[in-house]
């Protein structure tokens, strides 16, 4: 690593299908790897830190956790046609589609969409809320409230855990928490001053203070916090009453990690280690053309290239030609 004094950023970023999203204080980059091994990027502007929100604390954890969801979404799913653009498919639709076609019409996969999202919410709050009341209130009648609420959340974290451990040994998910790491080693290199370079990029760490996976173990950490002070008469009640101080919890988690980003002190390292330990299953050790992919991103957001459009660059980022243009393989 160099010996020049590492500088803070406020960029950050998330993995995607393939790809990388990149999001700075004007402008937003997303490069993810096509199936013909080439990179497409596309940046755009935004105007998020001048936003009235920013400057109230609690508040803008708040409103950027939501706000960072939909847009992970949006590029997510880009991504995902992106890295499969040319594949051909296959002529005949696959059963599933053919009945959810006959149930629902055309719209029949947006329909399925719908009901497999508010399944998959509902499942979650079962999970990480309903789940282990239930099961601390039954297997701990006995014990004091706060004991309960701190084997409620430790339960939570098992639950978490266990669900990390399970998607990484997918091998699609292992892809993507590779572009997790590219993502995070590229910051680092970016932050250490040194050339955005695949080869500089690998020598830097993959853990970083500022990820996703961190704030969610604050969020989960705090929860318990929260729930010793809560009633244990009725469990459904006790969910709901969590559920209201969900957006709480967000918004002081999201004050841990943005301290925990800009300061490297004792304090931090100890508020920022279980975070990171968390991270060594979600961040993945990247190979250069993923970095590759991650440096393209960061890059679409540090230099000048064409807004709105999607482009071709090469793996230095150098820009080829316009996406509609028939890009020839090297």
């Amino acid at each position: 690593m160099s010996k020049n004094e590492a500088k803070y950023t406020s960029i950050g970023g998330s993995a995607l299908i393939e790809g990388v999203m990149m999001r700075g204080n004007d402008r937003l980059a997303i490069a993810v790897r096509r199936a013909d091994g080439t990179i497409q990027m596309k940046v755009e502007t935004i105007n998020a830190k001048n936003s009235w929100y920013n400057k109230i604390p609690i508040l803008r954890g708040v409103i950027s956790f939501i706000k960072s969801m939909m847009l992970s979404y949006k590029c997510l799913m880009y991504s995902a046609d992106v890295s499969i653009e040319g594949i051909e498919e296959p002529e005949e639709p696959s059963k599933a589609d053919q009945i959810a076609e006959k149930l629902f019409g055309k719209a029949g996969m947006a329909v399925i969409g719908v009901v497999a999202l508010i399944l998959g919410l509902l499942l979650s709050l079962f999970l990480f809320m309903y789940l282990p009341a239930l099961f601390t209130g039954w297997a701990m009648a006995w014990a004091h409230p706060v004991l309960k609420a701190v084997v409620e959340g430790l339960i939570k974290i098992a639950v978490f855990l266990a669900y990390l451990l399970l998607v990484s040994l997918m091998p699609d998910m292992r892809r993507t928490f590779q572009y997790h790491g590219g993502e995070h080693k590229s910051i680092f290199c970016y932050e250490a001053q040194q050339e955005l370079t695949p080869a500089n990029a690998k020598k830097c760490k993959r853990l970083h203070p500022r990820c996703g996976t961190s704030f969610m173990f604050f969020t989960l950490l705090i929860s318990i916090v929260v729930a010793m002070f809560l009633p244990w008469g009725n469990r459904l009640v006790r969910t709901l009453i969590k559920m209201a101080f969900v957006p709480l919890i967000m918004g002081v988690a999201y004050e841990f990690i943005r301290y925990a980003g800009k300061h490297d002190n004792l304090l931090t390292r100890i508020i920022s280690a279980p975070g990171k330990w968390f991270q060594l299953i979600t961040t993945k050790e990247p190979d250069e053309k993923q970095l590759a992919v991650a440096l393209a991103a960061l890059k679409g957001v540090l230099h000048d290239y064409p807004l709105d459009k999607e482009i071709i660059v090469d793996e230095e980022a150098n820009y080829i030609k316009d996406k509609e243009e028939k890009c020839e393989q090297n």
